[in-house]
């Protein structure tokens, strides 16, 4: 893989000549499906919005989804234009999944996944790790089905924890204090 910085080359070769068995294979494509457009996580939330208990979470698992969305898929990967792996390297693996027709950097797979992981973490330890053990497999899965480098995943990690964290942040200092003001007129 000519042409790469020495760190997604030396991951991606790794993960490529590592990780392939018959059961990551089948199992590696269905876990990226689970992130595809958000769709676990979207899913997820609307449950949450249907329980009294979780009826927040769910509005701001939503609320960092979009943000990571907004910034990564709108404007972060139309500034940056990278072509993914299986575009410049189509040659390297047998494609396990339809190459993706947008951009590389960064993974919104990873984003939304962080992102929600993130401020279901922030209502639920327990649920919470379990959803970051999940947004780790569907980052994981995009650099083994080689539609994104390392640092793509990364860097959509790095945006949904950020978006997480900043829409636990607003609600919590902003939002509810405001709330707690107009309970007590």
């Amino acid at each position: 893989m000519e042409g790469l910085n020495a760190f997604d080359a030396a991951v991606m070769g790794f993960v490529q000549a590592n990780f392939h068995t018959q059961i990551t294979d089948a199992v590696f494509p269905i876990i990226t499906y689970l992130g595809e457009a958000g769709i676990v996580w979207i899913a997820l939330s609307l449950v949450l919005l249907f329980t009294k208990k979780y009826r927040l979470c769910g509005v701001l698992m939503l609320c960092a989804m979009l943000g990571a969305f907004l910034t990564g898929e709108v404007l972060i990967k139309n500034i940056v234009c990278r072509p993914r792996p299986c575009q410049q390297f189509p040659e390297y693996v047998a494609m396990l999944i339809p190459p993706p027709g947008s951009y590389s950097f960064p993974s919104g797979h990873s984003s939304s996944s962080f992102a929600a992981a993130t401020v279901l973490f922030g209502f639920s330890k327990k649920w919470g790790v379990s959803a970051f053990v999940l947004a780790f497999l569907i980052a994981l899965s995009r650099v083994f089905l080689f539609v994104h480098y390392p640092t793509d995943v990364l860097a959509g990690v790095a945006l949904g924890i950020l978006f997480g964290l900043l829409t636990l942040f607003v609600y919590r200092h902003a939002v509810r204090p405001k709330l707690n003001k107009k309970a007590d007129v």
